[in-house]
């Protein structure tokens, strides 16, 4: 068992010169024009007291997270979802986060560490408006380190190759929260995705 950083760096060594200074105190000219590109990010939050940790996807158009003060700053607009608030909780006992930025047919992600405040005021939810809607809540984050991930990773998954995709061999998720929650009916798969659209379609019209 591994317990101690001399065990552990004996195993894998240091790390090269150019992976200890790619890290950057905030976003440059390339990190600013990868958080516009990125239509999908990951945000990793940490809670009270030694709870567990949380990951949360995050998706929207292109450029739907925004960087602002030449790269010390993002700005993240909350969309809708389930209401556990898993991350929002997390950021006002926490600030502390942590992003990776994904884009489609790109190996290559970008990371970003910093401290997070929720702002409602309309300063910042006006920047975000969209036919008449605006969110509830826009993470802002303080930039602390963001560097670029090599390639590897995608590379050895080939996620991003459509010859290696497989049909989906899955229940759908109907299915599966009926075996864990209980009930008779589930439902299907096609049924979701229409609930989903519909949530979606109706995120984009107007607010009264």
């Amino acid at each position: 068992m591994i317990e101690t950083l001399e065990q552990l760096r004996a195993l894998y060594g240091a790390p090269g010169q150019r992976s200890a200074l790619k890290q950057l105190p905030r976003l440059d000219v390339h990190g600013q024009r990868f958080v516009a590109r990125a239509p999908f990010c990951v945000i990793a939050s940490s809670g009270q007291g030694g709870a567990l940790l949380d990951a949360s996807p995050r998706g929207g158009d292109p450029g739907f997270i925004k960087a602002v003060d030449d790269g010390a700053t993002l700005l993240l607009p909350d969309a809708g979802g389930n209401n556990r608030l898993d991350t929002l909780q997390n950021l006002l006992v926490d600030p502390r986060l942590s992003l990776i930025f994904m884009i489609p047919a790109v190996d290559e992600t970008l990371r970003v560490n910093g401290t997070a405040r929720l702002r409602d005021e309309p300063a910042f939810r006006d920047l975000f408006a969209s036919d008449g809607r605006r969110p509830k809540v826009v993470i802002e984050v303080t930039v602390r380190e963001a560097y670029l991930h090599c390639a590897k990773a995608f590379m050895r998954s080939q996620l991003w190759d459509p010859q290696t995709w497989k049909p989906r061999d899955m229940p759908s998720m109907g299915e599966m929260m009926r075996d864990q929650l209980g009930g008779d009916v589930a439902e299907t798969q096609e049924q979701m995705l229409e609930r989903y659209h519909a949530q979606l379609r109706a995120e984009q019209m107007p607010s009264n």
